[in-house]
């Protein structure tokens, strides 16, 4: 039975990964590294108590000596590296944070693997001739558009806040590490994940949260920007199909086909409390406030993810509305 260790496994896309990963590779042993910051949470994982095939590990990627022992004593034939530090906000207010996780983090895993996995630039050992390095990162690396037009594993990048500019530095770290080791690396740059397990801070459950709670909800700027908003199950889908399938040293952008205004997303999910969950009087959308835009702010992703569909077959399966009711009734379970 081979060894895999994803990273972030207790965070929003990792706590989604793991469980549906583990039932799809009946033959495989996930090791889940997680420093448990306040994004993550054990509680996200909670099935998997007890499970023969998946063990916990608290520690730092950026860690030197904790990532050389997992490596040594696990002997990985491959990793999912979905660990970071990803909320934009906090990337303006301290950015260190997101330079020591995302590029020293990232550095130290990927030189681990290939201290484990090379004899040499170009040489794998045969005991790890089919170990893999998938990559997780972001649409954000590549900046902005305008109203038309998509990014595409071509795209430029251009990235404008702290953390996007972490992500990049760590795409670009493990891209040479393809091309100067000859290591077996795959990059995934996903549009913005919703559903289950995400964490409060981010923008769908702020709208629910606040909602519910009868606080007002908070909209940046005039709530024009735009975001491709793509259901988690799908990015796991698309993760397994990359580490599975994808070719060794190639990029693939992950995009749900669903552009949605800010605004007109949270008036969405307002409309669907109000049926769900009705208000004495008036409505949720009542509550939309306006607040002060975030510096830098991007104003539209769109990803186009043809390469991912027409290379390794993949489709997301989940429609936005059948996606978005799914995520509002995990939350309103919640926050009840």
């Amino acid at each position: 039975m081979k060894t895999i260790l994803v990273t972030g496994g207790a965070g929003f896309i990792g706590s989604n990964f793991v469980p549906y990963f583990l039932e799809a590779n009946q033959d495989v042993h996930v090791v889940n590294l997680d420093l448990l910051t306040y994004a993550g949470n054990l509680d996200n994982l909670s099935e998997l108590e007890g499970h023969p095939r998946y063990t916990f590990v608290q520690g730092d990627i950026a860690d030197h000596k904790t990532v050389r022992e997992l490596f040594e004593k696990h002997q990985f034939q491959g990793v999912i590296h979905f660990a970071a530090e990803s909320h934009v906000d906090n990337s303006i207010s301290g950015p260190a944070a997101f330079v020591r996780t995302n590029v020293n983090g990232t550095f130290e895993l990927i030189e681990a693997a290939r201290q484990l996995w090379l004899e040499a630039p170009g040489k794998v050992k045969p005991e790890f001739k089919d170990a893999r390095f998938l990559h997780v990162s972001t649409d954000e690396v590549y900046g902005q558009l305008g109203e038309t037009g998509f990014f595409t594993e071509e795209t430029p990048y251009a990235p404008s806040s702290p953390y996007s500019a972490s992500k990049a530095s760590s795409d670009l770290l493990v891209r040479s590490y393809f091309h100067t080791y000859g290591l077996n690396v795959v990059i995934t740059n996903c549009s913005n994940n919703y559903g289950p397990k995400q964490h409060n801070e981010k923008l769908i459950p702020v709208v629910i949260r606040k909602a519910l709670a009868g606080e007002p909800i908070p909209i940046y700027g005039t709530g024009k920007n735009v975001r491709d908003w793509l259901y988690v199950i799908d990015h796991c889908r698309a993760v397994i199909a990359a580490f599975e399938k994808g070719r060794s040293g190639e990029t693939y952008n992950v995009g749900g086909d669903n552009e949605r205004r800010n605004l007109e997303l949270a008036e969405h999910i307002c409309k669907a409390l109000d049926q769900l969950r009705p208000k004495q009087t008036g409505s949720y959308s009542d509550q939309i406030t306006f607040v002060q835009d975030r510096a830098g702010h991007d104003f539209r992703y769109a990803i186009d993810a043809t390469k991912l569909k027409t290379q390794l077959g993949w489709q997301p399966k989940t429609s936005f509305s059948e996606g978005l009711a799914k995520t509002i009734d995990f939350y309103i379970s919640k926050y009840k």
